[in-house]
């Protein structure tokens, strides 16, 4: 078994540079947190975007939908900034063999206190176990992305009635 993981940016891959006083997305930091955790499964990451993903527009979402369904693998992690990866969930929608989970930090990995670790844990096993469809793996849940939003002032994901 092996995992494609597929990266866009975000927070969860954001750095800070000292000199700027800012943030910046730099390199993915999910095969760093994989090799820590001594995981058992074989994966291979796909660096596809380096964005915020608030920066991120359509036609980028159009080449992550293409990216997951070109890949041979059928279990698929998404990194993603939280800010819009509902969108981006629901581009993913329908394609079709594929198990997708998308998950994100609302603190970068390299920082000592971030919930990055725990979601990809979470992406991770959800992948592996879940049917064909796409999900997002963020806050100790699992969520079908037409029944989540973040909430700004809490910041975390909840679920949503859908009308």
């Amino acid at each position: 078994m092996k995992i494609r993981i597929i990266t866009t940016g975000g927070t969860i891959d954001k750095i800070y540079f000292d000199q700027k006083s800012e943030y910046q997305v730099g390199e993915p930091q999910i095969a760093q947190v994989l090799r820590e955790s001594n995981v058992s499964f074989d994966f291979e990451v796909t660096a596809l975007l380096r964005k915020d993903s608030l920066e991120l527009d359509d036609a980028d979402r159009q080449r992550v939908r293409e990216a997951v369904a070109a890949t041979q693998e059928r279990l698929i992690v998404v990194t993603h900034g939280t800010d819009t990866m509902v969108e981006t969930a629901r581009v993913l929608k329908g394609v079709p063999g594929k198990v997708v989970v998308l998950t994100g930090a609302m603190q970068p990995a390299i920082f000592r206190q971030t919930d990055a670790v725990f979601n990809i844990s979470a992406a991770v096993t959800a992948v592996q176990l879940l049917p064909e469809g796409v999900y997002i793996a963020m806050n100790g849940r699992i969520f079908d992305p037409e029944k989540i939003r973040k909430n700004r002032q809490r910041h975390c994901f909840e679920e949503i009635a859908k009308s």
